[in-house]
């Protein structure tokens, strides 16, 4: 499954260096100080391993070269591991998967699935059920076996369930529970929100009825007053009529009396 990997500024590794692992057994030998459990280290770093500590060091930046008497320091590491995926085994559409892990200096840090930006939960979730997360059993260290042994049955059942695929699954589960339970919070706050805008649209309709109500009286106040206005403006004018009539009348009158006195 474990295809190659190349290393770049990862502890004794300044230059790039790239491992092929064939089909079959591979084995990494060399003398006491040659870079063997740098290599291992290595494995464990790009599979997402957070413990300094676990990869000999103290802090995170202390995966990077460091330098020599005779190399400058690197302000970087990075490793690709490439998996065989032609059978399927993970996720990913394609009969390659290339993990890579990057790290500053400064503490900022990376994760690449082919070459795409990712998370570590990206990686961790690729990884699941497949033997290849860092507390899997496909890295078997010193002193591994006898810590299995002495382990509790709950850790022994947790190895077992990675060996026979169950974590990924279990994962998902836990995942979509977590996810349900914040689905039911969300339920419980929309709930709040909805009894409170109901609350408030009950007040709004009451001051829409208001309102209504008042446009139209002010409607039917403006209809009589303007039926008022007209009634009065007929009587003016029929009044004023019967004034006019009754003033050329008494003209007349005037005229007629004033032609009697002249005769």
């Amino acid at each position: 499954m474990l295809k190659a990997l190349e290393i770049i500024g990862f502890k004794s590794f300044a230059d790039r260096t790239r491992f092929e692992f064939p089909p079959g057994i591979t084995a990494v030998v060399g003398p006491n100080g040659s870079g063997k459990s740098n290599i291992v280290d290595a494995i464990k770093w790009v599979l997402g391993e957070q413990s300094a500590k676990s990869l000999r060091g103290k802090e995170m930046a202390d995966v990077i070269f460091n330098g020599s008497g005779e190399r400058r320091a690197l302000n970087s590491a990075e490793i690709t591991l490439t998996l065989d995926n032609s059978k399927g085994i993970f996720p990913i559409e394609t009969d390659e998967v290339h993990i890579t892990r990057r790290v500053y200096r400064s503490g900022e840090g990376e994760y690449l699935i082919n070459r795409q930006p990712a998370r570590l939960r990206d990686i961790r979730d690729l990884l699941a059920g497949t033997g290849l997360s860092t507390h899997a059993y496909s890295i078997i260290e010193q002193g591994k076996i006898d810590q299995l042994l002495q382990a509790s049955p709950l850790e022994r059942r947790a190895v077992f369930e990675e060996a026979a695929g169950i974590s990924r699954f279990k994962s998902r589960k836990l995942e979509a529970l977590r996810r349900l339970e914040r689905i039911d919070q969300n339920l419980l706050r929309l709930s709040d929100i909805v009894d409170e805008v109901e609350s408030r649209l009950r007040v709004v309709r009451s001051q829409a009825g208001k309102a209504r109500r008042y446009r139209e009286y002010t409607e039917r106040l403006r209809e009589l007053r303007t039926h008022a206005a007209r009634i009065d403006w007929t009587a003016l004018t029929e009044r004023a009529a019967a004034i006019a009539e009754r003033l050329t009348r008494l003209r007349e009158e005037h005229a007629a009396c004033a032609a009697e006195a002249q005769t």
